[in-house]
């Protein structure tokens, strides 16, 4: 007889839950595994909130496992470690992403690309090692192996850092990857939003032109005084658009909606990339033709690997970098899911962890 997510560990823990796919989120009591050689325990003090969490919690990509606790945006200060840990100490500043365990053994995982690796591990709605179910950062206290951890430093506030532990990785490693990160190229961000006001950050950081394109008028004045963006473009303004054309080495395309494609293609050089980075539920239309007369690329990109998000760390302390957030306590997280799917934040819900479950935990 399988065992309740209460018997299953023998740490107790608290947190809130989606039960079905009406996705309300609501008070949890399960538990952790104890602390293995290779384990940190931390509190958890603050998690983000992911577009992808409000798509999961709803099963709007047909993989969900109830009871789910989200959150893959988790920072805390350390508990306790296993006895082979290296990296960590108690009172440490560390933070878990997207992921918390792979194979280990594979090609992807040998580069440091563990979030490639065809068995990887989600931190949330997976299934770990021991055949237990993943549960993330809406709780009061999480248990990883060191791998899977990044160290904090100390510049960096936990709650504006905690949604680089996503978003940031997710924008950092394609303009890596992709050699978008040298300085005087053009780049284009397209969705000002939770991915899009982070990408605008970097691409200034690594000496990059900057043009956001967005649908709201209202967020230019935001993304060229606040963000330190170069221009601002209307997608649905053709005139604009038009006089853009083959302007971009790059576009960094963070939109989680379906959208045309065929107007961004154009606005990208010859030998351009436009790069993919949101998940859109439905399949977007790629016309080729666009592609062949320019040699231009579309590509994707999904999270990071530990080395490079720990690398994506690093280049936000040394340049101040951190997401634009809103601060919640956590029985506010189901307006918060609602305000999310109405693009209403700015850019990046963060729960208020230590503060919220001190009298209920």
């Amino acid at each position: 007889m399988a065992k309740s997510p209460e018997q299953e560990h023998p740490v107790k823990a608290f947190g809130w839950a989606a039960r079905d796919t009406s996705g309300h989120l609501s008070p949890f009591q399960f538990s952790r595994r104890a602390t293995g050689e290779n384990d940190v325990t931390f509190k958890v003090l603050y998690c983000g909130i992911c577009h992808s969490d409000l798509h999961s919690i709803r099963n709007e990509w047909g993989d969900a496992m109830y009871p789910m606790v989200p959150g893959h945006e988790i920072v805390g200060v350390v508990e306790e470690v296993g006895s082979k840990v290296t990296k960590f100490k108690a009172g440490d500043r560390v933070g878990v992403g997207c992921l918390v365990g792979s194979c280990g053994s594979c090609e992807s995982c040998d580069s440091d690309f563990e979030n490639y690796c065809p068995k990887f591990i989600p931190t949330y709605n997976s299934i770990y090692h021991d055949g237990t179910l993943t549960y993330g950062g809406y709780s009061n206290i999480m248990t990883a192996d060191e791998h899977f951890m990044v160290a904090i430093p100390d510049s960096l506030p936990l709650d504006a850092v905690a949604p680089l532990l996503c978003a940031g990785a997710t924008v950092y490693s394609p303009l890596k990857y992709y050699g978008l990160d040298k300085p005087g190229l053009h780049l284009g961000v397209v969705g000002l939003g939770g991915l899009g006001h982070i990408a605008v950050k970097f691409a200034k950081a690594m000496g990059l032109k900057v043009t956001v394109i967005d649908i709201c008028p209202e967020k230019e004045q935001y993304a060229m005084e606040r963000l330190g963006a170069d221009a601002f473009m209307l997608s649905q303004d053709n005139e604009q658009m038009q006089s853009a054309m083959a302007t971009m080495d790059g576009i960094i395309d963070t939109v989680p909606v379906v959208h045309p494609l065929l107007p961004l293609i154009r606005l990208v050089k010859s030998h351009g990339k436009l790069l993919m980075v949101g998940i859109p539920d439905k399949p977007l239309q790629l016309p080729a033709f666009p592609l062949l007369s320019g040699r231009k690329l579309v590509g994707g990109s999904l999270m990071g690997g530990l080395k490079e998000t720990q690398e994506m760390i690093n280049f936000a302390a040394k340049h101040n970098i951190t997401s634009d957030i809103e601060v919640i306590k956590m029985d506010y997280v189901n307006t918060a899911m609602e305000r999310l799917e109405k693009a209403d934040v700015r850019f990046r819900f963060v729960i208020d962890i230590g503060n919220s479950f001190n009298s209920t935990a």
